[in-house]
């Protein structure tokens, strides 16, 4: 006769819930390595090429890094904050337009701008050859700015990246107290100075964070830099992997760099600390909107129109004309290259979102300060640039792979090939890391709306933690999923530094593609792949004006 054993439900429930909870650390400690890695290197002794670049470069390398950050700083608060203000209090011509229509450049990746650029405005470039055939002038007796510079760089990342102030500082805009600004006018202060003196303070800590974040885009920037001869950290970094070969060396300028993401992080932290601005009613600033007519009215429409021009309008119709009228007939490979990067960023998109699944699932159960700490360890890869995840990745594959190959000559006395750093599987490690955050955020914001009493109903049902998951979140998490897996999508496609340090031999992609044409100063014949990126990365920049289109109103 056969003995049924009784499995008692709460002995059932801890040991699926311990599985849940030791699944959520170790994905957090597999996604912590690569920064691991790099801050462990920091302390390492430094070999002849370090001392090299401590003697001749690095100083390059912090000055023009710093000064990029300070001219994007003020280049995305000049465009980003007016055009906050205007389309969230003031009415005018166009202002329900402009409001989603700002948002455009976000499609645009800066190294793609630079080429669209760089291909209007260089001496061989259809502005200077119509100076010079107009004026009949030669090469060197007029003078015209020269976008391969610093200046140049500055002004590219700061039309693609002033989207970031824009909508934090428009958010913080909309949640203002209609009776607030209305004390304000009541004291005599104009519309304007009821802007600088009230509002702007008040939007500050949105403000800072959406600095914040531009800066550490740019920090993250390598095509831009790159392509006009600015040498930064990521530039000094890749020199330092490809040209020297040296791991320890770039670990270490990885690990620098990885010091200025963490002030960054910290400052905007430390800036909000104790700050807590009140709404002292019930009406909004955006519910009475200021009137603005005539020069007014004109003027609020050039602040909104110039950024949206200058930052998409210009370079998406050259990117438009030049793939179509001047560049190579698309062909084969452009197709390979277009399933590469397609399929790469949907397979990375689902590893991403999947684990971004089981975290926040974690979390939600298990609100511990060890599943908090994983959560929020296995985030913080969004806020490194893509060749210090890059750096951190190669360098444990590659270790793991020598001890593979050390293994199989041993047991089988075969060669073997590279198992984890010479394939996708790095690829898409880096991507994970890089990206986990997006994923992770918008999974726990959809979470967060499910009621705990669904969880309880699952379960009284005899559901098991993943059925309930299975069956009742991700049913309801439906949107919030989808929208992590397109915007995971779009930013590995636009990813380039960790792509070239990363990718097998003979793989390619779109992005790679582009910037290799590039650098060849074939910038119509990078137009198609370019164009691509841009298309597509279109559609979260779609889904997002929808999206505060309809919690505006």
């Amino acid at each position: 006769m056969s003995t049924l054993t009784h499995v008692h439900p709460i002995s059932q429930k801890r040991s699926r819930v311990s599985l849940l909870k030791i699944s959520a650390i170790f994905i957090a400690l597999v996604l912590a390595v690569p920064v691991f890695v790099i801050a462990i290197n920091i302390f390492l002794g430094g070999s002849g090429v370090w001392q090299h670049l401590y003697n001749t470069l690095l100083f390059d390398y912090v000055s023009n890094s710093l000064l990029l950050m300070l001219g994007v700083t003020f280049g995305t608060l000049v465009m980003g904050v007016p055009a906050a203000w205007l389309t969230s209090v003031c009415e005018f011509r166009g202002r329900s337009l402009f409001s989603w229509a700002l948002l455009l450049p976000l499609a645009m990746p800066a190294y793609i701008i630079a080429y669209t650029y760089t291909g209007l405005f260089d001496f061989a470039g259809p502005i200077q050859t119509f100076i010079r055939d107009t004026t009949g002038l030669g090469y060197g007796e007029y003078w015209f700015f020269e976008m391969r510079s610093l200046g140049g760089a500055i002004t590219m990342l700061s039309l693609v990246l002033y989207p970031y102030v824009y909508l934090m500082s428009r958010a913080a805009f909309l949640e203002q107290s209609a009776n607030t600004l209305e004390v304000c006018r009541t004291l005599g202060y104009s519309a304007p100075q009821a802007f600088v003196r009230l509002a702007l303070p008040m939007a500050r800590p949105a403000i800072v964070a959406g600095v914040t974040l531009a800066m550490m885009e740019t920090l993250a920037d390598y095509g831009t830099v790159q392509y006009f001869g600015v040498t930064t950290f990521t530039t000094g970094i890749m020199r330092t992997f490809y040209g020297f070969g040296d791991l320890a060396a770039a670990s270490q300028l990885a690990g620098i760099l990885l010091l200025f993401v963490a002030v960054l992080i910290f400052t905007e932290r430390y800036s909000r600390r104790k700050i807590s601005y009140h709404a002292s009613g019930l009406r909004k600033a955006s519910q009475r909107k200021v009137e603005l007519r005539g020069g007014y009215g004109l003027a609020a429409w050039f602040a909104c129109a110039l950024p949206v021009i200058a930052g998409f309008m210009i370079p998406a119709g050259v990117l438009l004309y030049w793939a179509v009228f001047e560049a190579e007939t698309v062909g084969w490979d452009f197709i390979q290259l277009s399933w590469n990067s397609l399929y790469l960023a949907a397979l990375a998109a689902l590893i991403a979102v999947s684990l971004a699944l089981v975290l926040a699932y974690a979390g939600r159960l298990h609100p511990t300060k060890g599943v908090q700490t994983a959560i929020v360890t296995s985030g913080m890869g969004y806020a490194l640039p893509g060749t210090i995840i890059a750096i951190g990745v190669i360098v444990p594959l590659a270790w793991i792979d020598h001890r593979i190959i050390d293994w199989f000559k041993y047991a089988f006395d075969q060669k073997v090939g590279l198992f984890f750093s010479g394939t996708i599987i790095a690829l898409l490690l880096a991507y994970t890391v890089r990206f986990m955050a997006v994923s992770l955020g918008s999974v726990q914001s959809g979470l967060g709306k499910v009621k705990p009493s669904m969880d309880m109903a699952g379960r009284s049902l005899g559901c098991s933690p993943a059925q309930v998951l299975r069956r009742i979140h991700v049913p309801l998490l439906q949107s919030s999923v989808l929208t992590a897996l397109l915007i995971v999508f779009v930013d590995v496609l636009k990813e380039l530094p960790a792509t070239l340090i990363l990718r097998p031999f003979n793989f390619n992609t779109l992005a790679v593609r582009a910037f290799e044409l590039a650098s060849d100063e074939r910038l119509v014949d990078a137009a198609p792949a370019s164009l691509m990126i841009v298309v597509v990365g279109l559609l979260p920049v779609i889904l997002l004006s929808r999206s505060i289109s309809s919690s505006a109103h």
